[in-house]
């Protein structure tokens, strides 16, 4: 085992951490469960969803059983919802072809919907001690720092030297890549941090040339940047007595994908377009608020309108009674709008 290695195993035993529901486990539906809920979401945000989808969904099996609204419902909040789409189909996909068992090698989870080279090495790491390597956000500032590997990862002939450089370092022994995994998961989360790193604290500190040269939070290096863009949008929040509301299931691609929303229009004059005349007057617009999110700012106008007689908003949809909500795939937005108004 390289002293890298020996360093993380060693000091993932005694400081890693240990408290977390998916850990101390080797069952793959758990520990990609984990993978997939984790991917660009605080560990103290999944903590809470993590426990709701196993008490409804214990086994693969009943994820791919479920209906596709029931998992959108149980993952809403939870943000970038192209995961909990991957999610049902990848259940689907291991039940329909590997009969229920996710399959063992790095290479074939591959081949499952909504899992990446470094979920999958985690996967097979963690559950059948597979020597993969991963290369996960936190996991590449650990390495970065340590191996002082300055390159551009935006550029993907670097990201795949950095995958050979990752692999190099793994231990020797597959009984150990389960500790050495969480031990570079736990470093990057805990001490690697990005600003301000506890260096002192590092089991590798004394042999990381980011250190030694005085400049660590240089890594890792990415000059491409996401231009970030905003959208302004009006919200027909339509009620009806008692309590119902008019929802409408956005489009499989876009924002909110395949969630149910309020009708979404662009100017405040289309919305109120799509009303009955005697209906026009009585719409009032309440206070917009912005909903940022990875790379967009969204600034949302509520519009409400006390729907009376025949007819029904525009778009296909339907009126949804406050204890039918929390079944529904919402965006966190209207969710948080139905909240403040119950």
């Amino acid at each position: 085992m390289s002293e890298f290695a020996k360093a993380v195993v060693r000091w993932q035993t005694v400081h890693g951490r240990t408290g977390l529901p998916w850990q101390g486990t080797r069952d793959p539906y758990r520990v990609w469960l984990s993978e997939i809920m984790l991917q660009q979401t605080q560990v103290s945000s999944v903590l809470v969803y993590f426990d709701r989808f196993l008490a409804r969904f214990p086994k693969v099996r009943s994820l791919a059983e479920a209906d596709l609204d029931a998992v959108m419902g149980l993952w809403s909040g939870l943000g970038y919802y192209s995961r909990a789409r991957n999610l049902h189909r990848c259940a689907r996909d291991v039940v329909e072809r590997f009969g229920g068992q996710f399959p063992e090698t790095a290479e074939l989870l591959m081949t499952l919907p909504g899992i990446g080279r470094s979920t999958a090495a985690a996967i097979a790491a963690f559950c059948f001690a597979q020597r993969v390597a991963i290369l996960d956000g936190n996991v590449k500032r650990v390495l970065t720092r340590y191996l002082g590997f300055d390159r551009d990862l935006a550029k993907s002939a670097n990201e795949r030297e950095l995958w050979h450089r990752a692999t190099d370092l793994l231990p020797a022994e597959p009984g150990s890549m389960g500790r050495y995994t969480q031990g570079l998961m736990d470093l990057g989360a805990t001490v690697c941090v990005p600003r301000q790193p506890q260096c002192m604290h590092c089991p590798v500190g004394l042999s990381c040339e980011a250190r030694r040269a005085g400049d660590v939070e240089r890594f890792p290096v990415k000059t491409r940047k996401v231009r970030r863009s905003s959208q302004a949008l009006w919200l027909l929040w339509a009620r009806q007595s008692p309590g119902q509301i008019w929802l409408s299931r956005r489009p499989t691609n876009g924002i909110w994908a395949a969630l149910y929303s309020f009708p979404a229009y662009s100017s405040l004059a289309d919305l109120l377009g799509t009303l009955p005349e005697p209906l026009r007057q009585h719409a009032s617009p309440g206070e917009p608020f912005l909903h940022v999110l990875t790379h967009r700012d969204l600034y949302l106008h509520p519009v409400t309108v006390d729907w009376t007689g025949p007819g029904s908003p525009g778009g296909e949809g339907a009126w949804y009674a406050p204890a039918q909500w929390a079944e529904l795939g919402l965006p966190a937005p209207v969710r948080q709008l139905l909240t403040q108004a119950a």
